[in-house]
C-alpha cells in the first residue's frame, strides 16, 4: 500500500517540493533556527567580495612609467587634453606588452614552421631541390670562370715568351701582367709551403676523450647503477647540461608575419623592411 505522504507527493504537480520545505522549516524552528536570518547574513558577509578581484604578485608595468608618461602628456597636448591619469599609463603599458607577447609568439611560430624539415617524413615526397640546383649554377659559373682564367693565362704566357724588337704599348702590358701573375702564384706557393710545414710542426690534432656509455645521462644524473656516485665525484667529468633549443628569427620570417596581419600589411614599417 502507498503511505498517505507519498500520494501526497504523487497528487503535487511539483514532486513534493513544497512538503519537503516545510519539513525542513519545521525541523529549523524545533532547533531555534531562522532560516531567513541565516540566508540574510550570510548574502551581506559576502556582499563585500562580489566583482573584487584579488592578486597574489604586485603589478609592475612593462614600460617605465615616467617617460610614457611624458610621452602620452605631449600627445595629448596636441589634442586639447592637459590631465592623464595614471591608470592610463598602466593600462598602456600592459597592452604594449600583451602585443609584443602576442608578436612574438606569432613569429616563433613562422620560423618553427621554416626550420621544419619533411626529408624524413613517409607522407612528403621531394619534388624538387633547391639547393642542388644552386649549387650546380655555382659549379658553372666555377668552371666557367676557371676556363677563362686558363686562356688568359695561356695569353700573357705566350706574351711573355715572345721576343719581337718592336713592342707596341698593349705587348708590354702583357709582358707586365704575366709578371705580376708570376709573382702571385709563387707567393701562393710558398704561403701554401709555410702552412704546411706548420701543421707538421704542430703535430696531428688529438681527440677529445668521450665519458663511457652509461655513467653519466643528460643533466648529469647517473644513467647506470654507479652514475649517482660518479657525479659527485670531483675527479670524474663536468657536468652535462642540455644545450637549450635556440629559435633564431630573421628579417624574411618578420616580412611574412608583417603581409599576414591586417594592420601591417600596407603600412610603411613593411615597405621598409622590404627595401633592405
Amino acid at each position: 500500500q502507498v503511505s498517505a505522504n507519498q500520494k501526497n507527493k504523487l497528487n503535487d504537480p511539483g514532486g513534493g517540493s513544497f512538503r519537503d520545505d516545510d519539513d525542513i522549516n519545521d525541523v529549523a524552528s524545533m532547533a531555534g533556527v531562522n532560516l531567513n536570518e541565516e540566508s540574510a547574513r550570510i548574502m551581506a558577509t559576502n556582499s563585500d567580495l562580489v566583482g573584487t578581484q584579488i592578486q597574489s604578485c604586485k603589478d609592475e608595468p612593462f614600460l617605465a612609467a615616467v617617460p610614457l608618461h611624458k610621452r602620452i602628456l605631449e600627445t595629448a597636448k596636441k589634442l586639447g587634453i592637459t590631465d592623464v591619469p595614471a591608470e592610463v599609463v598602466t593600462f598602456i603599458s600592459h597592452a604594449t606588452q600583451n602585443r609584443l607577447r602576442a608578436v612574438i609568439e606569432k613569429v616563433t611560430v613562422i620560423t618553427q614552421h621554416r626550420m621544419e624539415s619533411y626529408k624524413d617524413d613517409e607522407w612528403y615526397e621531394q619534388a624538387t631541390d633547391v639547393r642542388a640546383q644552386l649549387k650546380f649554377f655555382e659549379q658553372l659559373e666555377r668552371l666557367e670562370k676557371q676556363r677563362k682564367d686558363e686562356q688568359e693565362r695561356e695569353i700573357l704566357l705566350k706574351a711573355a715568351k715572345s721576343r719581337s724588337r718592336q713592342e707596341d704599348p698593349e705587348q708590354a702590358r702583357l709582358k707586365q701582367k704575366a709578371k705580376e701573375m708570376q709573382q702571385q702564384e709563387l707567393a701562393q706557393m710558398r704561403q701554401r709551403d709555410a702552412n704546411l710545414t706548420a701543421l707538421a710542426a704542430i703535430g696531428p690534432r688529438k681527440k677529445r676523450k668521450l665519458d663511457p656509455p652509461g655513467l653519466l645521462s643528460v643533466g648529469g644524473e647517473g644513467a647506470g647503477p654507479c652514475g649517482a656516485g660518479a657525479a659527485g665525484l670531483g675527479t670524474g667529468s663536468p657536468r652535462q647540461y642540455p644545450r637549450q633549443k635556440i629559435t633564431r628569427v630573421n628579417l624574411r620570417d618578420f616580412i611574412f608575419f608583417m603581409e599576414q596581419e591586417r594592420g601591417l600589411s600596407r603600412s610603411l614599417l613593411l615597405y621598409r623592411a622590404l627595401l633592405k
